[in-house]
């Protein structure tokens, strides 16, 4: 059995902020991503390598065995289909909500709303719970344009300050769900690695218990 662990994190806020963490369990990258064209990063341990992908690719990764371990965040988590990861770890990281958002002023809605969305799964999960009939419009970006260009009625996307919904008019509708970001598992990676990868979920709950970063 290899004795090699692969960290599979998402691009950019994720990653800035699970470097640290990463530090504290004496895990440090020898290369700089912003400086290097490498997407697997060597890090002080020779056993523990970092793969840099984009945040919807995590769980397909780690599920797929390609990587051990992940670093992704919920909303990434809630969206995927797959079920072989183990969730073990809530980070602390990177958190935001998932808000139900539209214009200030709108009039009533008596027919079938229309939402955009790139979560289109939480999005029809969310309604479905409520018994509400939607009509779900995927975008990828500029969700607010949504409400107020005409093409939808409401929006879910994940909001931080708020400062980009206030600025194009919209406001918070419902509250989805609380998103932070997560270690994830290939569950027979647990299994045959299992005296590798347990130190390092424990560590990392002691540290999320004791503060974090």
């Amino acid at each position: 059995m290899s004795d090699k662990i692969t960290i599979a994190v998402s691009k950019g806020r994720i990653y800035d902020e699970a470097v640290p963490l990463l530090a504290k369990l004496g895990i440090v990258l020898k290369d700089d991503p912003k400086k290097s064209r490498k997407l697997i990063l060597d890090t002080n341990q020779p056993n523990i390598k970092i793969l840099i992908i984009r945040a919807t690719d995590v769980p397909t990764y780690v599920e797929r065995g390609a990587a051990e371990l992940g670093i992704a965040g919920k909303d990434v988590l809630m969206e995927y289909s797959g079920d072989s990861l183990y969730e073990p770890v809530d980070l602390g990281i990177a958190k935001c909500r998932m808000m139900l958002a539209g214009l200030k002023d709108a009039k009533p809605i008596t027919d079938r709303p229309r939402v955009v969305t790139k979560y289109t799964n939480i999005t029809r999960n969310y309604f479905a719970d409520r018994g509400q009939q939607v009509e779900i419009i995927k975008l990828y970006g500029s969700m607010e344009l949504g409400p107020v260009l005409g093409l939808s009625d409401w929006i879910v996307d994940l909001v931080d300050t708020g400062n980009t919904l206030k600025a194009n008019g919209l406001v918070t509708l419902d509250h989805i769900a609380d998103i932070s970001s997560r270690l994830v598992v290939n569950k027979a990676a647990m299994k045959m690695k299992n005296a590798l990868i347990k130190p390092i979920i424990n560590q990392l709950s002691d540290i999320v218990e004791n503060g974090g970063i």
